[in-house]
């Protein structure tokens, strides 16, 4: 026995705790706390980053444990509060001891006679592990007998399985060959396995001579019944694989197959020559049964849909013998729809018939669209050429309202969808490159709108016959052109609904085009560049009468775009969400307010043009200064005769036949108040210009006189009294505006409404009127 934990401490500890202990009031109650525990930290007292509760876990590791702290407390401070924790375990561990000092005392009394009790109790000990150890080798050997059973069992269990499977697949196989000899009009020699082409002719005389139509159905039923047996086979064989029994049975059920597979083939044959329903019926669930629906499909197509498409085909090109188009297929489509009524419709009524089992079938898509795709491959290749756009929009056209019929076969939805995601439907869709027929639209209309806006003038529609329904409307042939090249985007003959995005890019890219054209055009007559750029020599040719042909076309053509043209477009795009419709409609809507917001430049160009014809009239306001410079003539009594030819070229515009058939109202006050605002403008400017220059000269000659006067001693009052060459001048130019402003009224312009007008008026007006504009 180990001794008591008291022997391993000092003598002096021991003797100096052991009169404290003896005591039962010291020995259950604490140890007084010194004068350090009352004015200092508690021993206990640790800082935060110090947890004694990490040296009691399993996986403490100093290295590691000094090596963290010694990233943030310093080695010193680390070793001073281990020293401390040990400290305090040493009073904790004396204060353990000392509170149960009696039981350590008492320890070694109390163990008397532990040898003795040890082998007492040694004994039972010792016979109970040799009856474990009896009892468990029993158990490991009844363990070891019931595995080698349990797997005996299982051997036998899967030995039995095998060989119910190989004799189950050999009663098959036996009954497949028995039902094969019971079938009606078997010729012997298929048995034999020969594939030749001999025999696949021959089946059918042989099948045809047996019309009766009971054995054809009794045939299909045995064929039926056949089919299931070999779907059993083909399932046991997947699951007794690479067995000998099997392989050598192989050629058997190869024999079997092949024999029923041109048993099936003739029998569904003739029952499609006799339109046998019954026998159809039960053909197709047997090729169901066997999984070889695509045989069923190929044999419907050669068979049936191949003679009828072929037949459809040669008369088609009878026709292109007789001069019709060699390419079209419209008429074609509507034989084959009366030839697919009269002769297939029989065969989709009974695939597609409700609960019948047999939806596994397609004959719409891997039969009659098969066929009709690759007869026109090879008799009719240019029917899916977009190089002529308009035979190929007509048999693009053609081609799905086709498509549409034979989506009226199928029963359902599902159907539907199923028959468009059929790879020979994608085929057939793929043959019209849609992507090279919109290049090829896109660079006839554009191509034909750009060489009518690259001429060198404005083009008058001549001839108001042709075109009625545009001509009768629009003045100018290049904005005939532009409404052809917007209306040929949505038009029947041009669009494929497929590409409407791509044809909508196309409407708005020739409406700015258009606006493009008419916008630069107005730059350029701006600029009055002697080479002004290609394309925009248009606006420097041309006159103001010119321009009212430019300002009606836009505001027909912007009524137009955002009118019935919009409507037409939305109507076309009518199936398309309520948000496409909304982007569709402000992106046209937009294109017809860019060409509303260039009415008012071709305003300004029309009004820039008068004013400039104006001026040349207006400038002979400087024949005023010569006629009363240096002379004695009297004041003047009547206007000037330029005047009346300063309105003259307003008037002539305003009352001409253009402006009156072609400006609405609204426009002709436009026009006609920006006229005269802007004349008159240009009017004051040479006026007061003239007036200013005269009054300087005036009042250089008055200082040359009185100089000359002054020299000479002269008096200078009776030429004072005079009537001055200035007041004369002014008197001129007063009655000049008194009959412009009758002019103007004469336009329907009141001349005071006018500011400049008022300026003038204030300039060369006598003192006594300056502030009354009456005339």
């Amino acid at each position: 026995m180990a001794d008591p934990i008291v022997t391993t401490r000092t003598p002096t500890s021991a003797t100096s705790l052991a009169p404290r202990s003896t005591t039962p009031t010291s020995a259950t109650s604490l140890a007084p706390r010194s004068t350090t525990d009352f004015f200092s930290d508690p021993l206990d007292s640790h800082p935060l980053w110090f947890k004694p509760n990490l040296f009691l876990s399993p996986t403490f590791d100093s290295e590691s444990y000094i090596s963290d702290l010694r990233t943030f407390v310093p080695f010193d401070t680390l070793r001073s509060q281990l020293h401390s924790h040990l400290t305090s375990l040493n009073h904790e561990l004396i204060d353990l001891i000392n509170r149960d000092y009696t039981d350590f005392v008492n320890l070694t009394t109390k163990l008397v006679d532990v040898d003795a009790a040890v082998l007492r109790m040694r004994a039972p000990l010792l016979e109970l592990r040799d009856k474990i150890e009896g009892f468990r080798d029993c158990v490991d050997k009844a363990l070891v007998s019931l595995k080698c059973g349990l797997k005996q069992r299982s051997e036998a269990t899967y030995a039995r399985e095998v060989l119910e499977l190989l004799l189950d697949t050999f009663h098959v196989v036996s009954k497949v060959e028995k039902l094969i000899k019971e079938l009606p009009s078997v010729p012997s020699h298929w048995s034999n396995g020969d594939n030749g082409d001999k025999n696949s002719n021959n089946n059918a005389t042989i099948f045809e001579s047996n019309g009766n139509s009971s054995l054809r159905e009794t045939q299909s039923m045995l064929l039926e019944r056949i089919a299931s047996e070999m779907n059993r086979l083909k399932f046991y064989m997947a699951h007794a694989e690479n067995l000998p029994f099997v392989e050598n049975m192989e050629k058997r059920i190869q024999s079997a197959s092949l024999l029923l597979d041109k048993s099936l083939r003739h029998c569904f044959i003739d029952g499609l020559g006799h339109k046998d329903e019954n026998a159809i019926y039960n053909c197709l669930r047997a090729y169901a049964a066997i999984d070889n629906t695509k045989n069923a499909e190929e044999i419907f197509r050669t068979t049936i849909v191949a003679p009828l498409i072929q037949k459809v085909l040669l008369d088609g090109s009878s026709g292109v013998a007789n001069g019709e188009s060699g390419d079209e297929l419209e008429g074609d489509y509507e034989k084959i729809k009366k030839c697919i009524e009269k002769d297939c419709k029989f065969l989709l009524d009974i695939s597609n018939a409700e609960n019948a089992g047999l939806h596994v079938f397609d004959f719409l898509a891997n039969s009659i669209l098969k066929e009709i795709l690759s007869a026109i491959q090879k008799g009719k290749p240019g029917a899916f050429s977009p190089g002529r756009p308009t035979n190929f929009l007509k048999n693009y056209k053609s081609s799905l309202d086709f498509l549409a019929h034979l989506e009226g076969y199928c029963p359902s939805r599902t159907s539907v969808t199923k028959f468009r995601g059929e790879a020979i439907y994608n085929d057939f869709m793929k043959q019209w490159n849609v992507g090279v027929y919109f290049s090829l639209r896109f660079q006839e209309i554009a191509g034909t709108l750009d060489s009518a806006l690259t001429t060198a003038s404005l083009v008058p529609v001549q001839n108001p016959n042709s075109d009625e329904e545009i001509s009768q409307s629009l003045t100018l042939r290049q904005s005939v052109t532009f409404l052809e090249s917007l209306r040929s985007c949505w038009s029947e003959e041009v669009l494929i609904i497929s590409c409407s995005d791509k044809f909508l890019r196309l409407s708005l890219q020739l409406l700015s085009r258009y606006s493009n054209w008419l916008s630069s055009g107005l730059n350029a007559w701006k600029m009055r560049n002697a080479n002004p750029t290609p394309g925009f020599e248009w606006a420097t040719s041309a006159s103001p009468e010119d321009f009212i042909y430019v300002i009606h076309d836009i505001n027909w053509l912007a009524t137009e775009v955002c009118g019935g043209y919009l409507d037409h477009v939305l109507q076309l795009l009518s199936s398309c969400p309520f948000e496409v419709l909304n982007l569709v409609k402000h992106s046209i809507s937009q294109g017809g307010k860019s060409l509303n917001d260039l009415v008012p430049l071709v305003i300004k160009a029309i009004i820039d043009s008068l004013a400039e014809k104006s001026v040349e009239d207006l400038r002979q306001l400087k024949g005023i200064t010569a006629t009363y410079r240096m002379t004695n003539k009297p004041l003047p009594t009547r206007h000037s005769p330029y005047v009346t030819g300063v309105l003259r070229p307003l008037k002539t515009l305003i009352d001409g036949e253009r402006a009156r058939r072609y400006l609405t109202d609204e426009i002709r006050k436009e026009l006609l108040l920006g006229a005269a605002t802007e004349i008159t403008g240009r009017y004051y400017d040479l006026a007061a210009e003239l007036v200013n220059v005269a009054k300087r000269t005036e009042s250089s000659l008055q200082k040359i006189r009185k100089g000359a006067q002054k020299r000479a001693g002269a008096s200078s009052g009776p030429s004072d009294n005079n009537v001055s060459e200035i007041d004369k001048i002014c008197m001129q130019l007063f009655l000049d505006i008194q009959e412009y402003g009758r002019n103007l009224l004469g336009l329907g312009i009141e001349a005071a409404n006018i500011s400049s007008y008022c300026s003038l008026w204030e300039v060369v007006a006598p003192a006594d009127r300056k502030n009354t504009v009456s005339f």
